[in-house]
């Protein structure tokens, strides 16, 4: 399943004799850091040698090769450090590879001496799928819930990221709680009367959200743009707030699911399709749009799953940026994989690749689910799962400007067949 797709880890473990002689020296257990770490794990033990109630007090921290990275005394035992988030005491950032050190204060050793081991763990920057909500709500705007009630909603549902979109403010951007697992992604909703769109990834996008006119809406794109955010058009084809400015913006995706599968998202589905048929390569998204408790509306329902480089907020908007996004109705979904050659979703296969076949995935079907795959001709093939479980299978893509895949399941709480998930596209360059 996507969802056990494992990061890939390594470790290494040291052990330094501490004499008596030592006490009160601060002694550092070098240490190679490799390149390409997400995130670095420490632990360390102190075995006293001498009689039995003999006693070591040895502090710890850590330094890169240019600072002190953090100290804990003797408060912890371990600590982690990862490229946005670190265990308190200790400053997340850059994991730069070469010279680190593991730091010891050789606070009281026994007479004879002590042993510490130190076990290290990488956790290593993997490409693989991470799933998550891009479109949430609290109570800095108008939900009710609280930004850690959102993450700890998030990581029960073993998600990895959550954007944070409230309407036009950027509070809950410099308040999120740093106590999770979950990555925050800075996030606001630009609301407006005539749409409204989120500004992903940058944590003061616009100064002032009132506009009156469509060259108000691309100044503050520009802005939005130039801060670093990644901007979807939100929910475009909603009874109550669709997206009524111009769809010739500058705009990295659009919110072709957003909250339970309905006809406001059947009527953004075929748009999107119209786009992709007509040759845009037009990223399609999902999120809840879960503002407060509800039976219908709930935290990652839509579920995105991103392929991304690593787990931070680059890592997780570069992929969106760069199509390879599959969206599930909940994180426990259905889920499709395609790929032709070494190009996966989200991918362009050039001309010079002779193959066109591609090669789909499906995961977590269940007996009665209806797989359906789309070119810019329409529906290509229909086929129903005879059985739960895996289907693996092929469909050409010569000729094609794109191949994409749905699949539909039957709910029996609507009564009626529902979209379960949908990917985007891998594309094709007309073949030589």
């Amino acid at each position: 399943m996507a969802e056990q797709q494992a990061q890939r880890r390594s470790s290494a473990v040291f052990k330094r004799l501490i004499e008596r002689s030592e006490q009160s020296a601060y002694i550092e257990i070098p240490f190679t850091m490799p390149e390409h770490v997400e995130e670095v794990y420490v632990r360390y033990e102190v075995e006293p040698h001498g009689v039995e109630d003999s006693k070591a007090v040895i502090d710890l921290g850590i330094r890169d090769a240019a600072r002190v990275r953090g100290w804990s005394g003797g408060a912890r035992k371990e600590f982690r450090i990862g490229l946005i988030k670190a265990t308190p005491g200790y400053l997340p950032g850059p994991l730069a590879p070469g010279e680190w050190a593991v730091l010891h204060n050789a606070y009281k050793v026994p007479e004879e001496g002590c042993t510490v081991k130190v076990e290290i763990d990488y956790a290593h920057k993997t490409p693989r799928w991470l799933k998550g909500d891009l479109h949430t709500h609290s109570i800095h705007s108008d939900g009710t819930y609280s930004l850690q009630e959102n993450a700890a909603i998030m990581e029960s549902l073993g998600c990895d990221f959550i954007a944070m979109t409230d309407h036009n403010t950027i509070s809950q951007n410099v308040a999120y709680p740093r106590e999770t697992s979950i990555l925050m992604i800075p996030g606001t909703e630009f609301t407006t009367n005539f749409g409204h769109s989120n500004f992903l990834g940058a944590i003061d996008p616009m100064d002032d959200f009132r506009v009156t006119d469509l060259s108000d809406v691309r100044e503050i794109f520009r802005v939005a743009r130039e801060r670093g955010a990644k901007i979807v058009l939100n929910h475009p084809h909603c009874d109550y707030c669709p997206w009524e400015w111009d769809f010739g913006l500058d705009y990295d995706g659009v919110e072709i699911w957003n909250g339970p599968w309905t006809d406001r998202n059947g009527r953004a589905l075929a748009w999107w399709q119209e786009q992709l048929a007509a040759g845009n390569h037009v990223v399609a998204v999902g999120g809840s749009d879960v503002h407060r408790p509800d039976r219908y509306v709930k935290h990652a329902m839509p579920c995105v799953w991103v392929w991304a480089e690593e787990k931070t907020v680059q890592g997780v908007l570069g992929g969106v940026e760069r199509g390879h996004v599959v969206i599930t109705y909940a994180p426990d979904g259905p889920f499709a994989q395609m790929s032709c050659g070494d190009y996966g979703i989200g991918d362009t296969v050039p001309s010079g690749q002779s193959s066109r076949e591609v090669a789909v995935q499906l995961e977590g079907l269940l007996a009665g689910d209806v797989i359906r795959f789309y070119s810019e001709r329409g529906m290509e093939q229909e086929i129903s799962a005879v059985s739960d479980g895996e289907l693996r299978l092929t469909i050409s893509g010569e000729d094609r400007l794109f191949i994409r895949t749905e699949i539909w399941r039957y709910f029996e709480q609507a009564d009626r067949m529902l979209m379960a998930a949908l990917t985007n596209p891998i594309y094709f360059n007309a073949s030589m």
